[in-house]
């Protein structure tokens, strides 16, 4: 029994819309007792009731539903395509170039002094987590060009990796500003006015809403609950989320002085709440372990899964990049000036000085590696079939003599090829009815899993 009715968008001679926990499309000034073809209330079940509607409607025909709706043929979806509106594309593109121009001032920040006179370019270990994040933003920024589902699919990306590296630059900034003695140079501030422009981009995009046909138009996402089979791989997923913030935070530098008759001191740096660390410096990490957190938790729960990936991928970004970096530190030779030493006075001591990682970096690294195998499993997880309900057969619509609509012939149509990167949102249209209190089942009602 269908209680209520709301129709999104008409054509010529159909109509698509949504009922309780279904999409469906209807002849006409047919009763709404039950539509001719219905499909579950998923991404993919809209994807699929679009793409029916559309085929059977004329060209330029569709128009959307409301006080607003424009005539038949002005501006109206193309049969089999969906429309983006100029204003849509304009607010890409400029999404797109708040982007680029982020990545500009990001890539002239690497040359400049960064902090304390020292440019990223010179430090390998520092220039190339830079230059990652640079290339994350980059893929967000194509993304939002290209359109379509891939313009929420690179502002997911793009929102991600601005949320976590949001803490890691307030870090750096804190630095320069928190009466360490370390100043911050043009390089600090051209990235910083870079991730600015980024995540403005991000934030941008991720606000505009789906043009029609790709998803029905509403809200930006949505979050669901995993089904029994995924509860595992979720559970997973978040304790790796909660386990990479947690080991963000201890000491992952070691170090070990040995002198020449063979005694070593052992020191170890990089704890966040070290008490050495001036207090923006701390904030900053801290903001770095809550947006990994939320970032991931969120990510989890996103559908479709797979825009919940690209969420996944932009807050793993920063964090492998923090791993290699860490990484790359230790090749370097470590300076005695790190126990308070000056190079004369190591020379002529004897004294040697080693650096390694500690246990802590390597806890870090195993939940980054989850995490990353985990946006792997969310970006090509399959869509869920869509099992679609009887097709209507050219010409009237019989009906019965009770005032419902007769189903046709059963014709089941299964899209394996449907777009699963679209957005789960509602649909927008204005006008709903009411229809009678009896009623069966649509035949060959969407089935799902």
């Amino acid at each position: 029994m269908f209680e209520k009715v709301t129709i999104a968008y008409r054509g010529a001679g159909y109509e698509i819309g949504q009922g309780r926990g279904f999409y469906g499309v209807w002849a006409i000034g047919a009763p709404r007792v039950e539509p001719l073809q219905q499909w579950a209330e998923t991404p993919e079940g809209w994807s699929a009731a679009w793409t029916r509607f559309a085929s059977m409607e004329a060209p330029g025909t569709i128009v959307p539903v409301g006080r607003d709706a424009p005539e038949a043929g002005a501006g109206a979806p193309p049969a089999g395509g969906s429309p983006v509106s100029p204003g849509r594309r304009g607010a890409a593109f400029v999404a797109a170039g708040l982007l680029v121009a982020g990545i500009i001032a990001g890539v002239a920040g690497l040359f400049p002094g960064y902090l304390g006179g020292v440019s990223l370019a010179s430090r390998s270990d520092q220039v190339l987590p830079h230059a990652i994040y640079l290339g994350g933003w980059t893929i967000s920024a194509v993304l939002i060009l290209l359109g379509g589902a891939r313009l929420r699919l690179g502002a997911l990306l793009g929102l991600g990796l601005s949320a976590v590296t949001f803490g890691l630059f307030f870090s750096d900034a804190g630095l320069a500003l928190g009466g360490s003695g370390t100043s911050g140079g043009a390089g600090l501030i051209l990235s910083l006015l870079g991730w600015f422009a980024c995540a403005a981009g991000s934030v941008l995009a991720f606000l505009l809403r789906p043009a029609p046909g790709q998803a029905p138009a509403g809200r930006a996402g949505s979050l669901g609950r995993p089904s029994g089979a995924a509860a595992g791989p979720v559970v997973m997923m978040i304790l790796a989320g909660l386990g990479v913030a947690a080991a963000f935070a201890p000491a992952w530098d070691g170090y070990t002085l040995r002198t020449a008759a063979g005694q070593t001191q052992s020191l170890t740096l990089g704890n966040a709440f070290s008490g050495s660390n001036p207090g923006l410096v701390t904030t900053g990490d801290v903001l770095v372990m809550i947006a990994v957190a939320v970032t991931v938790i969120v990510a989890t729960f996103w559908r479709p899964v797979r825009h919940g990936g690209l969420l996944l991928a932009g807050a793993t970004i920063p964090m492998a990049a923090q791993a290699i970096s860490a990484i790359m530190q230790i090749t370097q030779p470590a300076s005695p000036a790190t126990f308070g030493i000056s190079n004369a006075q190591a020379s002529q001591l004897g004294l040697t000085i080693t650096s390694s990682l500690t246990p802590g970096f390597w806890i870090f690294s195993l939940f980054a590696v989850v995490l990353l195998v985990s946006c792997v499993w969310m970006l090509f997880t399959p869509a869920q079939p869509v099992m679609a309900g009887p097709v209507p057969l050219a010409g009237p619509v019989p009906e019965t003599g009770d005032g419902f609509v007769e189903a046709p012939h059963d014709v089941s149509d299964t899209d394996d090829d449907l777009d699963d990167d679209l957005d789960d949102d509602d649909l927008d249209g204005e006008e709903s009815a009411s229809t009678p209190a009896q009623g069966a089942p649509a035949q060959g009602a969407a089935v799902w899993p």
